[in-house]
């Protein structure tokens, strides 16, 4: 089936502005975005920081496609926090770049790991992340954006769901400011809100077999 991808700013100057697709019923907006950056591979870098909009609504990676919907992609807002969900490998140094910029004289990066062993000591095998998805995005967008309010600070996080192998990142935040108080305050902050606001569950797999899930990051 067609539909139409738009890119703009950065991206545009990439893949252009339109770009007509033929997609598979059932398909997914990441799904159009992974036949684009086919056609266009210098594009993959940006997925950290890119949101995405369905016939001018901000849509999810995961919502389902119809015949001629627009999708349009869209690089961080300028002044605006970058906040992601992903069911993969965060990019921890496209993250980085996203935030900083000359006049940032310190940036804070925090990666919350997947580790093999539990606070009770158990052996874990892996972690998996349930996430309510439209909930959250809108709820990481919002916990970002109060950090830069705070704090003179610049804010890109990335939280990954489903399952996260150990040693893989399972969240990761960067903070950028003037001065190194801001950007270590504003990443505390980030991190604390989202175990106590993000509607995201995790659930740990042990070695002999049994599972605990737990709410928060």
């Amino acid at each position: 089936m067609p539909i139409t991808a738009r890119c703009f700013a950065s991206l545009r100057e990439i893949a252009g502005d339109r770009t007509t697709l033929d997609v598979h019923a059932g398909s997914t907006v990441a799904d159009a975005w992974r036949r684009l950056t086919e056609l266009h591979p210098a594009l993959e870098p940006h997925r950290p920081y890119v949101r995405a909009a369905r016939n001018g609504v901000y849509a999810a990676w995961d919502d389902q496609l119809a015949d001629d919907d627009v999708i349009a992609f869209l690089p961080p807002v300028s002044g605006g926090a970058t906040t992601d969900l992903v069911a993969g490998p965060i990019d921890v140094p496209a993250l980085e770049r996203s935030a900083a910029d000359a006049g940032h004289g310190a940036v804070v990066t925090f990666v919350g790991r997947a580790r093999d062993r539990a606070d009770d000591g158990r052996h874990v095998l892996e972690l998996a992340y349930e996430v309510y998805p439209e909930m959250a995005a809108a709820t990481l967008a919002e916990i970002a954006d109060e950090a830069e309010r705070r704090w003179p600070a610049s804010v890109s996080v990335v939280h990954r769901h489903g399952v996260v192998p150990i040693g893989e990142a399972a969240v990761a935040i960067v903070t950028a400011a003037a001065h190194r108080a801001e950007a270590y305050e504003a990443n505390r902050f980030v991190i604390e809100a989202i175990k106590e606001r993000l509607p995201i569950w995790k659930r740990e797999r042990f070695a002999d077999g049994s599972e605990w899930k737990r709410p928060g990051a």
